[in-house]
């Protein structure tokens, strides 16, 4: 595999608050890699999404990535953004200021690809899946 084909593996991320119904702006995230199933995790970037819930500035996957991570710190957004939650009719009552403070998805890559990983996300729950 050249260099050329591993710059083309790439990976973006949005998240949409579903509990406001708007995007996540200002959730920090942590870009991990790793070859193989067995291999070792590194940090490979880091970001925080924008105004439009979307993280574009994600470094292209070095060669021999098999893996990804992504952890997303839902904690302080949620935190930050608990006047906006109180303004829903569900009920708010927690231990803190999320049931999931942190929101970590893995998964498997092949070269050449991009791979966009939504996060849909609320106080009490969230959802992945590859987008387009």
């Amino acid at each position: 595999m050249s260099s050329e084909t591993a710059a083309q593996t790439s990976v973006s991320t949005h998240i949409l608050d579903t509990s406001v119904g708007r995007p996540a702006e200002g959730v920090a995230l942590t870009l991990s890699v790793r070859s193989g199933s067995d291999g070792t995790w590194t940090a490979h970037g880091a970001s925080k999404t924008d105004a439009d819930g979307r993280c574009k500035d994600l470094p292209a996957l070095p060669e021999g990535t098999t893996h990804v991570r992504i952890e997303f710190e839902t904690e302080a957004y949620f935190v930050s953004h608990q006047q906006a939650e109180e303004q829903q009719d569900a009920p708010r009552v927690r231990d803190s200021g999320a049931f999931f403070p942190e929101v970590a998805i893995t998964f498997a890559v092949k070269p050449g690809e991009h791979y966009h990983v939504p996060l849909l996300l609320n106080p009490f729950g969230y959802s992945v899946y590859r987008g387009s």
